[in-house]
């Protein structure tokens, strides 16, 4: 079981995973062993998560979605299956931690009067010392 936080746990039942062989270099040895994982879980019919997460993650992710709502992750940083399953755990992870605190709703305010009142005063300042600036006319 995948345990992302609380209130977020997703069962092994949900995930699929295959191997392949890695890219890159790496001698002999990468051209016969399959370490590269490659994690599928299907983010729109799991019932691990919330609506509200769901939502979420489908519109900040919806690049690495498929379009029968899976999300594919893939990792061949390391030379072992194992440590590459558990970076892709990792990647999905983070990804649902980013996704699982709703956004704080902004809620509209005005200025101070104090805040008007030190605005207009700069504004003030900034205007005397331009006026300071220019030149005078010796014609007049």
């Amino acid at each position: 079981m995948l345990e992302v936080n609380a209130k977020i746990q997703i069962p092994w039942e949900e995930f699929t995973v295959s191997y392949s062989r890695s890219s890159g270099p790496g001698g002999q040895n990468v051209n016969k062993v399959n370490s590269k994982a490659n994690l599928e879980w299907s983010v729109s019919t799991s019932p691990s998560i919330s609506e509200g997460v769901r939502q979420r993650f489908l519109s900040s992710f919806s690049s690495r979605i498929t379009t029968d709502g899976r999300v594919v992750i893939a990792s061949d940083e390391h030379r072992q299956q194992e440590a590459n399953l558990k970076a892709c755990l990792e990647k999905l992870k983070d990804m649902l931690l980013a996704v699982a605190v709703p956004p704080k709703i902004r809620r509209p305010t005005k200025p101070t009067r104090a805040s008007k009142e030190r605005r207009l005063a700069g504004k003030r300042v900034r205007a005397q010392n331009k006026k300071q600036r220019q030149g005078f006319d010796s014609d007049s």
